[in-house]
């Protein structure tokens, strides 16, 4: 009886030290689930120097002041009382970088791992630029740690954004005119293309006059490519 009631003891040990060991290991189902792998398939990666990576500051402080690049990472800053890209912009205050690969045709991609620090609202994040009527087909905006369409805060794209990194995929078909948006592999938005001739990305952070725009806002971006199908 003794013996019995050993190995049934040793036995529940083995149990509950395998039930620990498995808790401590990874879960490579979460891991996988924000995966953006499937979203390129398909598509070719454009090959970008670091000269069409064009950045647009303030005209009348030093890059270093608005715009950093370290350990593969670009931070953009800017403030609401910053100036225009030059004297004669009409545009508001930004640090964006244009992706300086225009295209007019075909079904494009952009790609980025994007991390929004707390406080930034009222700024557009990303964009896609040129349309028939008015500046952009699209325009990714934060305002209170939620990235949403334009200024629309009931198309709320993603929540929770602040202080953490998200995988931002975004694809445009100029032909079918239309744009889909995907965050951590899972698709959040769809949206009417806006016509136009001419079309390049951007992102960084470019202060909206929406919602009460925040004094700092800043975003900072790694992984950043371009990919299409033509």
């Amino acid at each position: 009886m003794a013996a019995s009631s050993s190995t049934s003891c040793s036995l529940l040990l083995l149990l509950v030290a395998t039930t620990i060991y498995a808790m401590s290991l990874p879960c490579t189902c979460a891991a996988n689930a924000g995966s953006s792998r499937h979203l390129t398939a398909g598509f070719i990666r454009v090959k970008l120097n670091e000269s069409q990576f064009v950045v647009q500051k303030p005209y009348n402080v030093p890059l270093q002041q608005r715009y950093e690049q370290r350990d593969g990472v670009r931070r953009m800053w800017v403030f609401a009382t910053d100036k225009p890209i030059s004297s004669t912009h009409p545009g508001g205050a930004r640090t964006e970088i244009k992706v300086n690969k225009i295209y007019s045709s075909g079904v494009w991609q952009f790609e980025g791992d994007m991390y929004v620090p707390s406080g930034t609202s009222g700024a557009s994040v990303m964009q896609i630029f040129g349309a028939a009527t008015h500046a952009t087909t699209l325009m990714l905006h934060v305002y209170d740690g939620r990235l949403t369409y334009y200024h629309d805060l009931t198309k709320v794209v993603a929540d929770r954004v602040y202080n953490r990194w998200i995988r931002l995929n975004v694809v445009h078909d100029v032909a079918a005119g239309n744009v889909t948006v995907f965050v951590d592999g899972e698709r959040r938005l769809s949206a009417p293309g806006q016509g136009g001739k001419e079309h390049y990305f951007k992102f960084g952070v470019y202060k909206q006059s929406h919602n009460h725009p925040s004094h700092r806002m800043e975003s900072r971006w790694k992984n950043v490519a371009i990919y299409t199908k033509l």
